[in-house]
């Protein structure tokens, strides 16, 4: 038995936390379930711990599901409930609950805990111009959101928003014409698919090595360690530099796609999806954007070669992954270090004609990626289907710690369950999408078996049976054959949403 710290009651042997993630990543985008994706890392990681099969966010928009991570809570309690909105700065989070307990706290890579616009409500250090202000970045490393330390890039691909600490590094390596080979205000600018950029300058080994610099920090020190290295691939734009870009051949990937008559009866913004110029104008009563409200046409050969960047993209980071886990090893703290991957939500890639996150809960958005891996504790190549939501992770981590988790928290612990102690931790998830205040809001509830979506305001709703119909072609909410199932699903529906409120009101009440 562990002795305890009377300070904080907590075994004074506590485990490192190391979370990796990635940005909009499949949760077949990885090299155990997809065999032309070579991620041999990854899958190193997996065989050395638990792979989670049926892990899912909270939201499938970065911001909203990010804050999820840090809170333990669902978007409509912690409050940014879309991109474009903001995480208030005092919730109460990771970073913060572990740094008062003697981490060591970290973030390294993308944030986007606010929005890349200020409004007079709302102010953003990761909006222009603090963005690109590097004389502030380079006097500010932290407090943020709880991280003691942090060193942030926003951009994805060659976008313009490139700033922060991410061009204060290119800049000390050398690369001091680095805006050469990010985007203008002319959209002529972009670069498509292969990119100019020397791989030694791209972001994914800035975090990589960024991240590897702070552990060495950390245990240095001789502090435990709650770090979050956060990459910002394969989020497209799809463009990545030599060798990646050409790792794969678009003829060897296989992209989703749509099956004939799907969408027969599904509800209207799906089907819309399938038209040249849609008019989604109805749906729009806020300044905020409709993420995936536009045509998802593409061409054969340029979706196949998206896939195959996407690919490289992920593989790219797989390496930098190898690394991070190889210091680990090297510095002696691995059997110490709850190694946990995953990444923000997912992506489609083709499947039922979609190429865009959006208001389309489909798995291929829903479900993420996941392994845990924590020597002694987690059984190595392992795998598990039991139901885990991202908002899981904050219990589960400060669970693993010792430290108590807060009433505040939504999640629960699914470490017992990673350990194969315990059969399941939950018997559903939530997943809120609100990218309007009224007109595009819904929520989905998934079992073991179903999943049932309900959309504020329309009569219409897609209902699965993921046993029977793992593709969600057969969406059978409007079938009078199952109306007894649907009654049924939504009175769990409803029984969920009832508990979700009341965790709501013990925050209040605690707060």
């Amino acid at each position: 038995m562990s002795t305890r710290d009377s300070t904080h009651d907590v075994p004074t042997s506590r485990p490192n936390i190391l979370l990796i993630t990635t940005d909009q990543q499949h949760f077949d985008a990885i090299g155990t379930r997809t065999s032309v994706l070579e991620t041999p890392n990854l899958d190193r990681l997996a065989g050395e711990g638990v792979q989670l099969d049926r892990a899912y966010c909270p939201n499938p928009l970065c911001s909203p599901s990010r804050s999820s991570i840090i809170t333990g809570q669902y978007p409509s309690t912690h409050g940014c409930w879309t991109i474009g909105t903001k995480l208030d700065e005092e919730h109460q989070n990771l970073g913060q609950i572990f740094g008062e307990h003697g981490y060591a706290t970290s973030l390294i890579g993308k944030a986007h805990f606010q929005p890349l616009a200020s409004q007079p409500d709302q102010t953003s250090l990761e909006a222009p111009p603090t963005l690109q202000d590097l004389d502030f970045w380079r006097g500010f490393t932290g407090p943020y959101y709880g991280f003691d330390h942090i060193e942030l890039a926003r951009n994805h691909a060659d976008e313009k928003w490139v700033g922060q600490h991410y061009a204060l590094w290119m800049e000390s390596k050398g690369l001091e014409n680095w805006r050469d080979f990010f985007q203008t205000e002319d959209p002529a600018s972009a670069r498509e698919h292969s990119w100019d950029l020397p791989q030694e300058f791209h972001y994914t080994n800035f975090v990589r090595e960024r991240t590897i610099a702070d552990l060495e920090k950390s245990v240095g020190e001789g502090k435990p360690f709650f770090t979050w290295a956060s990459f910002h691939d394969p989020h497209p734009p799809y463009l990545v530099p030599e060798p990646w870009a050409s790792m794969y051949d678009p003829a060897d990937v296989e992209p989703g796609r749509l099956s004939p008559g799907e969408l027969a009866n599904m509800p209207i913004w799906h089907r819309l999806t399938q038209e040249e110029n849609p008019d989604y104008s109805p749906w729009q009563e806020t300044p905020y954007s409709n993420h995936g409200f536009g045509s998802h046409l593409i061409d054969d050969d340029l979706l196949r070669k998206n896939i195959a960047i996407y690919y490289g993209m992920i593989s790219f980071i797989d390496q930098a992954v190898g690394e991070i886990l190889d210091r680990l090893d090297a510095l002696g703290v691995a059997q110490d270090t709850i190694v946990v991957f995953t990444t923000d939500h997912g992506h489609f890639l083709g499947q039922h004609g979609l190429i865009a996150k959006g208001a389309f809960h489909y798995e291929d958005l829903l479900r993420v990626p996941m392994i845990a891996r924590f020597p002694g504790r987690i059984p190595a190549g392992t795998t598990t289907s039991s139901l885990l939501s991202l908002i899981d992770l904050a219990p589960t981590f400060l669970a693993a710690a010792g430290i108590d988790v807060p009433e505040s928290m939504q999640g629960v612990n699914q470490l017992p369950v990673w350990a194969g102690d315990q059969g399941r931790a939950r018997d559903h998830v939530l997943v809120e999408n609100r990218h309007q205040p009224t007109k595009v809001h819904i929520r989905t509830y998934v079992d073991e078996r179903y999943k049932i979506t309900l959309y504020r305001g329309r009569d219409a709703g897609e209902m699965f049976d993921l046993q029977e119909d793992p593709g969600e072609i057969r969406n059978l909410y409007d079938d009078p054959e199952y109306a007894d199932l649907r009654a049924e699903l939504l009175e769990r529906f409803m029984d969920a949403e009832l508990v979700r409120e009341t965790s709501k009101y013990r925050r209040i009440a605690v707060a």
